[in-house]
């Protein structure tokens, strides 16, 4: 059945607001839960902290204050919506359980969306990318196998392969270089716009959250590698955020915020394994469609052009948390190798390249090289989690320093 969210009525704005009763969720049990319900949670809590944050931005930069103000009514709503997705986390979850969790969340929602995307050089961008968060999960599994003696099969249940992608090593670039190409809003697929917000955001989230949980960790090890590959989430956040159209307009990027949350919510709650869970995302959905009739009456209002002109008139098919081996190893098999070069990809190891790799290295080995070698002398070998077999053979070793 098609849901255009654009013709739904959702909960009234003055109808919102929730006290603290309402706002104190019960956890989900992160031993015996369904862990791509952990998945949509970090998902969606990505997404609520980029339109909240895109809120604040379009608010400093807005001299009506009647727009401010209604700005900062729905901001505040999002703000108990995040509150209420981030906290289903599991308080008994490690933060390196979390970290492997988001990474999860990074291989196989970027896996997902770069199998639905319709345009190719979008669709490269997301091949290229997942290849790197595949290796991160990697390099946390060993580290969390290292230091708190468990396995990633607890987190992932062997929906997500652990094994080695793209070599972390290999993923620090000239800045310049990790600068895209923009999609053209006059003629862009309306799913685009919808992939390429919802990646960017995700990738914000990681980013910010391993600058802040990083240096929290005692152990040399654990403390360097957040920091090697929190650098490398800075990476990803320019490589996604430049695909979008700098063009778009303030309310344009509003109507898509809201509308991408509408997306998203939907698509979980027709997904959702658990019950107490999908009632929030029900809830949610019909908050986030009256926050899109508002954008979309300020859109007519100060844009001049009717939602529709902007927007799919139906929602797409819903987002799917699925397992993507073989899209995967097959992505592995074909590009691993790859790096790139002004907005393209390239096989060869370019001089800036090259150059970027000799500065941040210094002639020593990186975190995520240390990471692997430390866990081979104290557990006798690598960690990795392999469901279909052997893994394929590559031109890139994930022990080559």
């Amino acid at each position: 059945m098609t849901f255009n969210p654009l013709q739904e009525r959702g909960i009234p704005l003055d109808r919102q607001l929730r006290n603290w009763r309402e706002l104190n969720v019960t956890p989900i049990d992160p031993d015996h839960g369904d862990p791509y319900t952990r998945c949509r949670i970090i998902a969606l809590n990505g997404i609520e902290v980029e339109s909240i944050m895109f809120s604040h931005q379009f608010a400093r930069h807005c001299p009506d204050p009647a727009v401010k103000q209604q700005l900062a009514e729905v901001r505040y709503i999002e703000a108990q919506q995040q509150k209420v997705v981030n906290w289903l986390l599991p308080g008994l979850a490690s933060v390196l359980e979390t970290t492997i969790a988001y990474e999860q969340v990074a291989v196989d929602l970027t896996a997902w969306v770069a199998r639905m995307e319709p345009d190719p050089y979008l669709k490269r961008a997301y091949e290229f990318g997942v290849l790197e968060d595949f290796d991160h999960l990697y390099r946390y599994a060993n580290l969390y196998e290292m230091i708190e003696h468990r396995k990633a099969e607890k987190i992932v249940d062997n929906l997500t392969e652990v094994t080695p992608g793209r070599p972390t090593y290999l993923h620090h670039r000239h800045p310049v270089d990790n600068v895209r190409e923009p999609y053209d809003k006059n003629v862009v697929d309306p799913l685009s716009r919808l992939h390429a917000l919802t990646i960017m955001a995700a990738e914000q989230q990681t980013m910010n959250f391993y600058m802040n949980v990083g240096p929290t960790y005692m152990e040399p090890i654990a403390r360097q590698l957040y920091q090697e590959i929190g650098l490398i989430e800075e990476e990803h956040v320019t490589h996604y955020e430049s695909l979008v159209d700098p063009g778009e307009t303030w309310w344009e990027q509003l109507l898509t915020h809201e509308y991408n949350e509408c997306y998203l919510y939907h698509s979980f709650m027709e997904t959702e394994s658990d019950p107490k869970v999908k009632a929030i995302w029900e809830l949610h959905l019909n908050m986030e469609l009256e926050h899109l009739r508002l954008a979309a009456e300020m859109f007519k209002r100060h844009d001049g052009r009717e939602p529709e002109q902007v927007l799919a008139p139906v929602l797409p098919a819903p987002v799917t948390f699925e397992p993507n081996k073989a899209y995967l190893r097959q992505l592995l098999t074909d590009t691993i190798d790859f790096t790139t070069i002004g907005t393209g990809y390239v096989r060869d190891m370019h001089e800036r390249f090259e150059g970027w790799q000799a500065a941040i290295h210094g002639g020593e080995k990186p975190p995520s090289e240390i990471v692997i070698d430390e866990n081979r002398s104290k557990s006798g070998r690598e960690y990795r989690l392999e469901t279909e077999g052997p893994h394929p053979v590559s031109s890139l070793r994930a022990d080559q320093g």
